[in-house]
């Protein structure tokens, strides 16, 4: 089971990653060019997903629900409570960043090619 500390460092693998506290201290957001990918808050992180993957996630999981305060189309919270394994929920931070990335503009894609 990934701890908080272990999901952070996760998230800052990332290509040009970065951690940003615009909610307070207590959510920890990751960003890549200005854009969030993730959220840690406590035992839980929130991360960006495909709105198939995302449905497929919540059935297969009890520890997956609809993003918190985010669009639940678009964005699900996982509780770090082992039931997800760990190389899953990896994929799926990586997932997340690869979404983000893909939305990009495609002179902010270029550029963090070049980086």
């Amino acid at each position: 089971m990934l701890n908080p500390t272990e999901l952070r460092e996760q998230c800052l693998r990332q290509k040009r990653a970065y951690e940003d506290f615009p909610f307070g201290p207590d959510a920890a957001v990751y960003k890549v060019l200005g854009k969030m990918f993730a959220l840690i808050s406590g035992e839980r992180i929130s991360l960006k997903c495909d709105p198939m993957l995302a449905q497929i996630l919540r059935e297969k999981y009890a520890a997956v629900a609809p993003g918190y305060h985010m669009n639940k189309r678009h964005w699900n919270t996982i509780e770090s409570d082992g039931t997800v394994p760990d190389d899953e929920l990896i994929e799926l931070i990586e997932h997340s960043y690869e979404l983000v990335v893909k939305g990009l503009r495609k002179a902010d894609r270029e550029k963090l090619a070049t980086l």
